[in-house]
């Protein structure tokens, strides 16, 4: 009983692939180009359900839940070319049954304990792989197979067809708002907070005046600074690095100053034992132990610096940019560049992040956070 209990994806999965067998075809009749072999479709589903149900073990099952979701999805998304708009019931309903196999599969692989780094990190990627893939494959059922307009919604296959014939232009893109405004931004923004914040921590005076000044200006609406600094800067990548710098200065302010006082009192009185000095103190204790906190404002501001600097262009830039192409291909209605460029930055920001996440476990491997993790 606890097995089913566990096990109700696959079950349920079972259940819709019944009925959508019983209302098949896949396609309405008026249809220009039916969809045959639904009811292959439909056993490769079945038989799915049936060897989980009957295999033990995480991995066996895993790897039958990964196939038998798949392959159906993949069977069915083939099915829509020149079909738009026309599919049936059992078309959705097998499109569900395959994504509560690959959600019975996703928690089969979290269940496998690995036994070397290398497999730790292939299920860290594939868990969530299986997660984004499947919510691709649900957006280009949903917009194709019940036509939803282009204009609304662009089905995944257009956008990816949009960024294979547009590398040049989105090259160019990431190039002016990536390359220049957002690292030099970020650069600059994230080094001034730094060295501000050991000023602040050297000085009282100073800690008690910018840190509320500091927490009142993050709270400064990007819409209403970034046209200022396009009228100080210029319309060139400058106006948006100033942007990325007013974004991510405080946020390495308040960060790096909490994180100083994070050191514990009986390990400052072992340096002052020491007779250490506030710098010595600083660099051998204190630093080391603001590191998650610094890293922490160093992730926060990969996502801001992106942001930042793309709604800054919408304030006035050359003829190149993500913003500047966003606001001016969705005037020109064509959704399919502007979600092109959408996923690009997507993928540059996460990619950003990923970095800074790496270089955090490689910097404070010793904290308990990493050592857990």
């Amino acid at each position: 009983m606890k097995r089913l209990q566990h096990n109700w994806q696959p079950l349920l999965a079972g259940v819709i692939t019944a009925i959508a067998a019983a209302r098949l075809p896949l396609t309405l009749p008026e249809a220009a180009n039916p969809v045959q072999g639904g009811m292959m479709i439909a056993l490769v589903l079945l038989a799915a359900v049936t060897l989980m149900l009957t295999l033990e073990g995480p991995i066996p099952r895993a790897a039958v839940l990964f196939v038998g979701a798949h392959l159906p999805a993949g069977l069915l998304l083939a099915g829509l070319s020149g079909n738009e708009g026309q599919m049936s019931t059992a078309f959705f309903l097998m499109i569900a049954a395959s994504w509560l196999l690959a959600w019975a599969c996703v928690s089969e692989l979290s269940q496998i304990e690995p036994r070397s780094t290398a497999a730790s990190w292939f299920l860290r990627l594939l868990i969530p792989a299986i997660f984004g893939a499947w919510i691709l494959v649900i957006w280009e059922a949903a917009t194709r197979g019940a036509g939803i307009p282009f204009i609304l919604l662009p089905p995944p296959s257009a956008i990816a067809a949009r960024i294979a014939g547009s590398l040049p232009i989105l090259w160019a893109d990431v190039r002016q708002t990536i390359f220049k405004a957002v690292l030099i931004g970020y650069v600059i923004g994230c080094a001034a907070g730094f060295v501000v914040a050991i000023l602040a921590d050297r000085f009282a005076f100073l800690r008690r005046g910018l840190i509320p000044v500091g927490n009142m200006v993050s709270a400064l609406p990007i819409i209403g600074v970034a046209p200022i600094m396009v009228m100080w800067f210029g319309f060139d990548w400058q106006s948006k690095a100033a942007v990325v710098i007013i974004m991510t200065f405080f946020p390495m302010l308040v960060n790096t100053v909490a994180g100083l006082s994070a050191a514990g009192s009986m390990e400052r009185d072992l340096m002052r034992s020491y007779a250490s000095d506030y710098w010595q103190t600083l660099v051998k204790l204190r630093l080391p132990a603001a590191m998650p906190f610094i890293f922490n404002a160093l992730k926060i501001n990969s996502t801001l610096a992106l942001i930042g600097a793309i709604v800054a262009e919408f304030f006035g830039t050359p003829i190149v940019g993500m913003g500047f192409r966003i606001s001016t291909e969705i005037g020109r209605m064509n959704v399919d560049m502007v979600w092109a460029e959408i996923a690009v930055a997507a993928l540059i920001g996460s990619v950003f992040y990923g970095v800074v996440a790496l270089a955090e476990r490689a910097t404070t491997f010793w904290h308990p956070s990493i050592r857990g993790g």
